[in-house]
């Protein structure tokens, strides 16, 4: 045995001392009665007591310690200081809320913190509102964003609440102003008003400030908001002209994510051909005539691929399958809408190729239709898309623009990378990331190689991306030097420099920056070997992954 642990033992004894008159130095009066305490514990367990105690005040020398605390609570604060343990789970709600406050007058920020976690796991339309109170009065902001979550997410329902009556001013504007406080805004409205009826005497105005009018609609505000009078009749002249903008200050359902784009949440495909495709969550069993959604390219705007989302969702990121056979190249571009009237282009890869996985990215925004508009197709005239993807995103990469700025290597087969060579995907040995095998013994399947002369060495990403930078690993299981350059191009057409090193000898590894661009496509073009055979290349990354 290396170590006799008897901890239980010890917390037990610690714990039958609470509210004991053994060996007690002190008593607090509460409420009128008399609780025995140990001067040496508390001071041990709190900084409060400490300096009540042992800090030279007029309490150090009493006997005898009269507090203003409800005694319910203080006997709850008693067992956590002798025994470091409470059981809330057995206590009233607004036992529980009302324990955060003792907490925090006595300076326990632990147990303060550990009963704001309980209330995060357990909130409900009933102690959302004084919970949300109490988290904002002790400044606990894990505990008032669990709490305006939860009110986003459940916002009709908690309208009808009677509990929502409860609110501070300051909590009910905090909520209204929120974009995910998601509900029809003449519940929202209706709430306001049931509100400020039980709080009558309140100065609601700043409250109506944040209550979004246009969306409530000209009939409503004419027939149900006008009649009641409460509003200044400038302020319902302003959200009527309003409702005529292209731009209306739109609420939005946020679940983070998680994918809104499916039947579970009433998406549908309502333009373009084969739509039951698109949503069905297959992105396997998809071959040359079945599994995809497709529309015709053409020179006008009229044809596209349209989704429906249930409802009004905060959407950041959109993930699209392109059909992705063979070698097919798409170009495209992204616009969302909240009413399919007014549409504002999030992605715009219209001049770019495109193939397989395109993961997206754009400021959040309330979105409740997409529409995809193909461009450009290498082979046929139509755009095929498999399926897609709409959430919000936690985790956001830098963008430059519409385009992603990678810090991982996005040359990499499971990032859908290829590699090409007269004008076919070959082995992707280049971009497979196994760079090590090849030191043990030579094999033609460690390395990837083109005739000099010859076109070169094409990788081509899946989408155009933000880089400035490329690693690569010579052939060096010889000492054969080669001269070479690097292009990068968008559309396999126009090509620009990106590494020159035609006039010098190089082997092995070999770390480039260079001018950040767009890039889909990087050609990698040997000029010259010193044994005069192929131009030999075993890795390759973009960007690089040197650790500097």
């Amino acid at each position: 045995m290396e170590k006799i642990d008897l901890t239980e033992r010890l917390l037990e004894d610690m714990g039958n001392l609470c509210l004991s008159e053994s060996y007690a130095d002190m008593e607090f009066v509460v409420e009128g009665e008399k609780l025995p305490a140990h001067r040496v514990v508390l001071a041990v367990r709190s900084e409060y007591f400490r300096a009540l105690l042992y800090g030279g005040m007029s309490e150090s020398t009493q006997c005898q310690i009269k507090l203003d605390v409800r005694l319910d609570l203080f006997k709850l604060l008693l067992e956590y200081i002798y025994t470091g343990n409470l059981s809330i789970a057995t206590l009233k709600d607004d036992v529980v809320i009302d324990m955060l406050g003792t907490a925090d007058q006595y300076g326990f920020h632990d147990l303060q913190l550990a009963i704001s976690k309980y209330l995060t796991q357990s909130l409900t339309l009933k102690n959302v509102c004084v919970v949300l109170d109490a988290a904002l009065l002790y400044n606990l902001k894990d505990l008032t964003e669990a709490c305006l979550s939860f009110m986003d997410g459940n916002a009709s329902d908690l309208l009808q609440e009677e509990s929502f009556n409860l609110l501070s001013q300051e909590s009910l504007e905090m909520v209204l102003q929120r974009d995910t406080f998601y509900a029809p805004e003449g519940e929202i409205f209706q709430g306001v008003l049931k509100w400020s009826r039980s709080n009558n005497a309140v100065d609601t105005e700043s409250l109506w400030d944040a209550v979004r009018l246009p969306l409530i609609g000209i009939n409503d505000l004419l027939e149900v908001v006008r009649p009641l009078e409460i509003l200044d009749p400038n302020k319902l002249l302003d959200a009527i002209s309003q409702t005529r903008s292209k731009i209306l200050p739109y609420r939005s359902h946020l679940i983070l994510e998680k994918n809104v784009a499916t039947a579970e949440y009433s998406a549908r495909c309502t333009e373009g051909v084969n739509c039951s495709n698109l949503l069905n969550g297959d992105v396997i069993n998809y071959t040359k005539h079945t599994g995809y959604t497709y529309h015709t390219i053409s020179d006008g705007k009229d044809n596209a691929i349209v989704v429906e989302l249930g409802a009004m969702y905060n959407i950041n990121h959109i993930r699209l399958l392109l059909w992705d056979k063979n070698l097919r190249a798409y170009s495209y571009f992204i616009e969302v809408s909240a009413d399919k009237l007014n549409w504002e282009r999030v992605i715009d890869y219209s001049q770019y190729h495109c193939r397989s996985w395109q993961y997206l990215y754009f400021a959040a925004r309330p979105v409740r239709f997409i529409k995809i508009v193909g461009t450009y197709s290498n082979t046929v005239q139509n755009y095929r898309l498999v399926s897609l993807e709409a959430m919000h995103a936690i985790d956001v990469p830098k963008l430059i623009g519409h385009f992603v700025s990678p810090v991982d290597n996005v040359a990499t087969i499971p990032m859908h990378a290829c590699v090409i060579i007269d004008g076919e995907i070959i082995c992707n040995t280049l971009i497979d990331g196994n760079f090590l095998d090849c030191d043990e013994e030579v094999n033609e399947h460690d390395y990837t190689e083109h005739e000099l002369g010859m076109e070169g060495i094409v990788v081509r990403l899946r989408q155009p991306y933000h880089v400035g930078s490329i690693r690569l690993r010579l052939w060096d299981r010889s000492d054969v030097t080669y001269k070479f350059y690097v292009e990068t191009s968008t559309n396999c057409k126009d090509w620009e420099m990106a590494v020159d090193k035609r006039n010098e000898e190089v082997r092995s590894w070999q770390n480039f920056h260079f001018t950040p661009r767009t890039v889909v496509y990087i050609r990698i073009v040997g000029t010259d070997s010193s044994d005069g055979a192929s131009f030999a290349c075993i890795h390759f990354e973009c960007p690089s992954q040197e650790i500097e």
